[in-house]
């Protein structure tokens, strides 16, 4: 059964008030202020996995409240070690043994730097945590206590001799965990025998699965974590650094008991300044300048504060936050199994740079798969898979901390320069992956399975590179670039069964060689300000209403050499008008219009002057000097009709009328048998090609 995720209360067993703060004292964790169900338990009936839900404000709120607990019992725990170790004397020798620690929020095993050097173990544990971390009859151990492990100080869980298993007392409003600030921290285990560390109610004994209340973890404040060969369940509630197994930095000092000598100092000193002198950079220690090129963040953590961690062959199962990571450089995650996590599953925060994430499969998370927030740089992902998550497989967020002047003073600078390649997106309820603003953020090798949308770039990403992937059956476009994405790169991708293969929306990019399969609507649409973009030597197939639509978009567009054979043209006879109806076209079509109609209006007796074979076309324009004789003979014949049909017409006895057509005929020159003639010629048919 996998963990129940409800901030809103469940039904539980009611054992009484009495009974709660009993158990809670048993287990030496003492009950948090303001728990309103500590004499209720989790029906098992319920203990089934479901996603992330609304909640009562409440709820959120008594999280939020345990949270800033847990933040003041660090905090005070810190100090009060502190005050003690500087006092000095024999006091100071007592206090550097392990002790536990009262407070208002629970007891806490202090465990400071070892006399000896060597880290402590889970014998040391069984020895000065006494009744707070006991063995069991089924020879695990239950911890009911917290765990602090100071600065200089090591916690090693192992267990040579056989399983180590931990399970880490959690009553609502009361738990425990395992902190270590500025030590180290090491779990163990081997193939065949990993450590096992889970969240336990004692009092249903399995372990605890609501999270309103507050619930087990681990976390290191600076310092070292490494962790391999372990499975880790049902740890964590509400925030990244309480959210299960959680690796920070810190803005704080890492030891303040830590002091120089004078000489110390001075040698020191002499260090930086020789590095200055040599053109490298001195790390910013006291009364330095350390100049260079702004970018990403205006907030300074220093090297000795930054977490560095390992964690590999793991296994990490309904947690809040699978494993959430900040304040860290060169953190190695590798071959591990991220599963169920009730709201993300590997979280990459604020300040987390150059760090490797290989091999690591998140599965079933109530968010997103991997996440590497604002503030992350160069970070890695290599052979990873993200499967059934309810979010998207990937989110890389390079987006500035702040968008103007600010109250902290963060930079203006995007984040940039991490990738996620040869990794699979499969199933995932959103996206495959989401690159949201940055420089240089990359997807290559890839291969994205189901989702909205395969790949989409938003946000004013700049210099994206995508490359080399494999897109299948997303439901509306595979690859997604938009709202002021510039200089994007797509080269070399696959797209099979898409609605639209490549969609570009108010973004610029450069399309070769794609390949876009089984498309329904386009193979590759761009809408909006395109200036700059080129969509070149690209395969597209398919049936729609167009294999490139850029109608839609302004701005210069090259388009060059695009294979567009297999695509099956389903446009209307009025989409296909309006297509070509650009302005060029139509003023080319005039054109051409306009010679076709003078050749038309070009006509003479003879017909079309195409058809007149071997007569000059500017014949009547030749000098008249050059002109041949013409008789026109259809003319006079005409003109003896009529003089003919006059004279026939014309009363008997009548005198001629002046000017009348009796003297036409001499007039002509034409005697009375021509008349004759002429007159027979009436009904006469005309050779054929004679006109009137």
């Amino acid at each position: 059964m996998g963990p129940r995720y409800s901030l809103s209360h469940s039904p539980r067993h009611s054992l009484g008030l009495g009974a709660a703060l009993g158990l809670a004292s048993a287990l030496g964790i003492g009950l948090l202020a303001g728990s309103a169900s500590a004499g209720s338990t989790t029906d098992p009936q319920t203990n089934a996995q479901t996603t992330p839900q609304a909640a009562p404000r409440s709820d959120y709120v008594k999280q939020a409240a345990l949270v800033d607990q847990e933040d003041q019992r660090i905090m005070q725990t810190r100090s009060v070690l502190a005050a003690i170790l500087q006092i000095g004397g024999n006091a100071t020798a007592q206090w550097k043994r392990p002790q536990l620690f009262g407070s208002a929020h629970g007891k806490t095993l202090v465990l400071p730097p070892s006399i000896s050097g060597k880290a402590y173990t889970v014998a040391d544990l069984e020895k000065y945590g006494g009744k707070y971390f006991r063995k069991q009859s089924d020879g695990s151990y239950l911890l009911g206590v917290h765990v602090f492990v100071a600065d200089g100080a090591e916690l090693a869980l192992r267990d040579p001799t056989g399983p180590l298993v931990i399970r880490m007392g959690s009553l609502p409003g009361a738990f425990s965990s395992i902190i270590s600030f500025g030590g180290s921290i090491k779990v163990e285990g081997t193939p065949q025998q990993p450590v096992q560390i889970t969240s336990w109610d004692p009092r249903l004994r399995r372990p605890d699965t609501e999270v309103s209340d507050g619930r087990a973890y681990i976390r290191a404040v600076g310092g070292d974590f490494k962790m391999k060969h372990a499975a880790v369940s049902h740890l964590g509630f509400y925030s990244g650094r309480t959210g299960g197994i959680a690796l920070t930095g810190t803005d704080r000092p890492a030891s303040a008991v830590k002091r120089l000598s004078k000489e110390q100092r001075h040698a020191a000193k002499q260090r930086r300044l020789q590095k200055n002198k040599e053109g490298t950079a001195s790390g910013g220690g006291p009364g330095d300048l350390e100049t260079e090129q702004p970018r990403g963040t205006a907030t300074h953590f220093p090297a000795a504060d930054l977490v560095t961690g390992a964690i590999d062959h793991s296994t990490i199962s309904g947690g809040a936050f699978g494993l959430f990571v900040s304040g860290s450089n060169q953190t190695q995650i590798t071959d591990n199994e991220i599963q169920n996590s009730l709201v993300d599953g590997l979280v990459l925060h604020r300040f987390t740079k150059n760090a490797n994430v290989r091999d690591t499969r998140v599965t079933g998370s109530g968010g997103d798969g991997f996440v590497l927030s604002r503030a992350t740089e160069k970070i890695r992902v290599n052979d990873c898979v993200a499967e059934r998550n309810k979010g998207n497989g990937f989110t890389v967020n390079g987006q500035p901390l702040a968008e103007g002047p600010s109250a902290s003073g963060e930079s203006l600078e995007r984040f940039g320069d991490s990738s996620v390649n040869n990794s699979l997106a499969k199933d995932n309820g959103r996206y495959g992956v989401e690159l949201l603003g940055g420089d240089k953020l990359a997807v290559q090798n890839s291969k994205i399975i189901g989702g909205a949308m395969g790949i989409v770039v938003r946000d004013g990403a700049f210099g994206t590179q995508i490359s080399g992937n494999q897109l299948l059956r997303q439901s509306e476009q595979s690859i997604a670039l938009r709202d002021g994405v510039r200089e994007a790169s797509l080269a070399g991708n696959t797209v099979v069964g898409a609605r639209t293969g490549i969609y570009l929306r108010n973004a610029s990019g450069t399309l070769v060689g794609n390949v876009v399969q089984g498309a329904s609507a386009h193979g590759i649409t761009l809408v909006g300000d395109a200036k700059g973009s080129q969509v070149r030597n690209n395969t597209l197939s398919g049936s729609g209403t167009s294999a490139v639509s850029d109608s839609p978009a302004h701005g210069k567009v090259k388009r060059t050499d695009n294979n567009i054979e297999g695509w099956n043209d389903t446009a209307s006879v009025w989409t296909k008008a309006k297509r070509y109806a650009k302005p060029m076209n139509l003023i080319w079509s005039a054109i051409f219009a306009l010679v076709v109609l003078s050749m038309l209006r070009a006509r003479g007796n003879g017909g079309l002057r195409i058809q007149r074979t071997g007569v000059h076309p500017y014949e009547l324009q030749r000098p008249l000097e050059e002109r041949p004789a013409v008789r026109l003979p259809r003319r006079v014949e005409a003109a003896a009709r009529a003089a003919a049909q006059a004279v026939s017409h014309r009363l008997p006895g009548s005198p001629p009328l002046p000017g009348s057509h009796h003297h036409l005929p001499e007039m002509l020159g034409l005697s009375g048998s021509d008349l004759v003639r002429a007159s027979t010629k009436q009904t006469a048919p005309r050779p054929e090609g004679e006109g009137a």
